[in-house]
């Protein structure tokens, strides 16, 4: 009842919140953003530290001491300001009105599967602003599911949901998602994945930035099973504000991996380095604010045990 009581409370406080940012203009937005950004570098030093050594272990003796400092603050900056234009798109993001808010690189390989009836795979990351992206991707007449982890708080979920869902995307949840998953694909249908997190020892070690990153699997499986091509594409914040290039960044054949050794891990190295090379224009967007690195492969003489 009490935790009942504290998600019903946090959900209220987040729309009075959203009723606020959706009242003042972007640009003021932007600016409550940056403070907000700095107040979270500030106060969450946890996942600061986090960031700092993520940032120091990918681009060794790349950054000095105070300039890691200010990228991390400016990690936390760009996140809020995602939240700023998450509230602001449902009233500006139309099919007469996209154009404004984004440039389409290199879209004519998803629109080609598309139209062959092929099932397709989109793989993205916490990058730029993949909720943009995927609310995008249905207002362009495409009716992607996503895969997604459900909120803790389940008023927050609801509250989610119907933003990702306005128009036309449709949510699958982790939990059991593989038998709902294999369903769209096998009639032809797109299914969209977030698949940059740390999945643990049981994961693929592939490399990203030069380090081993336990990989979830289930990209790659899904790939090989169903015949479905995985297009790589992200959203990233161009100079200009609340402005983004949505683009394909490749896209990964099942049929040019079945005859190598390991083609689950194929594809899943290849799924890194296309993160990676989005990443490195514009690294104050990406999410090292997670523990990517957390799992490590198990020494020989312990994998033994």
């Amino acid at each position: 009842m009490l935790k009942s009581v504290i998600d019903w409370t946090a959900c209220l406080a987040v729309r009075l919140i959203m009723c606020l940012i959706q009242s003042t203009s972007v640009e003021r937005g932007y600016e409550i953003a940056r403070w907000l950004g700095w107040f979270g570098y500030v106060v969450n030093r946890r996942h600061r530290r986090v960031a700092q050594d993520n940032l120091r272990q990918a681009f060794p003796g790349r950054y000095t001491a105070a300039e890691l400092d200010r990228l991390v603050l400016r990690v936390y900056q760009h996140f809020a300001c995602m939240l700023i234009e998450v509230a602001h798109i449902p009233r500006r993001l139309r099919q007469s009105t996209w154009s404004q808010y984004m440039t389409l690189r290199n879209r004519a390989p998803v629109v080609k599967l598309a139209l062959e009836g092929r099932p397709v795979i989109l793989m993205t990351a916490h990058f730029g602003n993949w909720e943009m992206a995927g609310y995008a991707m249905a207002v362009f007449g495409m009716k992607p599911y996503s895969v997604a982890r459900s909120l803790d708080n389940p008023y927050l979920e609801q509250l989610l949901r119907r933003f990702r869902t306005r128009t036309g995307q449709e949510i699958i949840y982790k939990r059991g998602a593989f038998d709902q998953v294999s369903a769209v694909l096998e009639r032809g249908g797109m299914v969209a994945f977030l698949s940059d997190q740390d999945a643990g020892h049981r994961g693929v070690f592939v490399e990203f930035f030069g380090r081993p990153a336990s990989s979830h699997r289930g990209v790659a499986l899904l790939s090989l099973k169903h015949d479905a091509p995985v297009c790589l594409g992200f959203a990233r914040r161009t100079g200009r504000r609340f402005h983004y290039e949505v683009s394909v960044e490749g896209v990964l054949d099942p049929r040019d991996y079945r005859h190598l050794p390991d083609p689950v891990w194929a594809i899943t190295q290849d799924c890194a380095r296309a993160v990676e090379r989005a990443v490195r224009p514009a690294v104050d967007q990406y999410l090292w604010l997670h523990r990517r690195w957390k799992h490590q492969p198990l020494a020989p003489a312990k994998q033994a045990a």
